[in-house]
């Protein structure tokens, strides 16, 4: 018996890559599978191979900056497994340029698929599992949106987007016995590959696992054994595993009066040096 037998679910940009991974490991776990993906040969590739595996499969090719592909994503699940209990907002893209080089369209078009379509994808699977009455919405992020990264101004605000989203979702869906969770994984891919490359170091030595080893941590996040977790991060690297916390007050100083610039001034000169971001060197 598998770990998600009964679970009907949507994963976006399904048809590559780590999106892939998670396809064929849900598959392997007994789940009802909608993918999607841009590449119509690709996407019916990986279909393929998950029918192979005796699971439930379906398709809906286009862009989850699309509202309709999102709103079909949905429909299909509903339509041909009689509802949906996991959503995984996977689908991303990068244009990385450093902030004085990238474009309008550098930005937009990041933020169109990597923010813009789990939002719609959200939404749509948010109605759907209200009506059923319960389910599960996963997003994947990254460390560029939970600590940033050199290039990826737009990427990582996609990225931190979703963590908001996410926790906002968590607070307004919890009523209807909808989860919302996050997933950080840290997995050697295409996108990461170069990254790399350019290190000079192993991918383990970098702490990046292989995808099939990191597809295991949404089997788990997805699966009934988590059903506890709501409005949580869980970064997994397929040897290391670990909750984000969202960041806190630190250093507090509170006072009967209004603190004045001088007092700020004085207080900080006494902290200093604290770790704050700086100059990369």
């Amino acid at each position: 018996m598998g770990r998600l037998d009964g679970k009907r679910m949507v994963i976006t940009g399904s048809s590559r890559s780590l999106g892939r991974h998670f396809a064929l490991a849900c598959a392997a776990e007994g789940a009802s599978l909608v993918l999607n993906g841009t590449n119509r040969e690709a996407l019916s590739a990986v279909a393929a191979e998950v029918a192979a595996q005796g699971a439930p499969v379906q398709t809906v090719l286009g862009s989850v900056a699309e509202s309709g592909v999102c709103n079909d994503l949905v429909a299909c699940c509903v339509d041909s497994f009689g509802g949906i209990d996991v959503m995984v907002n996977n689908a991303g893209i990068v244009r990385d340029r450093t902030l004085l080089k990238m474009s309008d369209d550098d930005f937009d078009e990041v933020i169109a698929v990597n923010l813009r379509g789990p939002f719609l994808c959200t939404r749509s699977a948010a109605i759907a599992m209200k009506e059923q009455g319960s389910g599960h919405i996963i997003q994947i992020t990254s460390a560029s949106g939970l600590v940033g990264n050199f290039g990826q101004t737009n990427y990582a605000a996609a990225k931190a987007g979703l963590m908001g989203m996410m926790y906002t979702a968590c607070q307004e869906l919890a009523r209807y016995d909808i989860r919302c969770n996050a997933m950080w994984p840290v997995a050697r891919t295409d996108m990461t590959q170069p990254l790399i490359d350019k290190s000079g170091k192993s991918a383990l030595e970098l702490g990046f696992g292989e995808p099939e080893e990191v597809a295991q941590g949404l089997v788990w996040l997805a699966s009934d054994a988590a059903a506890g977790f709501n409005g949580q991060c869980l970064t997994f690297n397929g040897l290391k595993t670990a909750l984000w916390r969202s960041p806190g007050e630190e250093y507090i100083k509170q006072e009967q009066q209004a603190i004045t610039i001088d007092e700020l001034e004085a207080y900080y000169a006494e902290l200093a040096p604290i770790p704050i971001y700086s100059t990369r060197g």
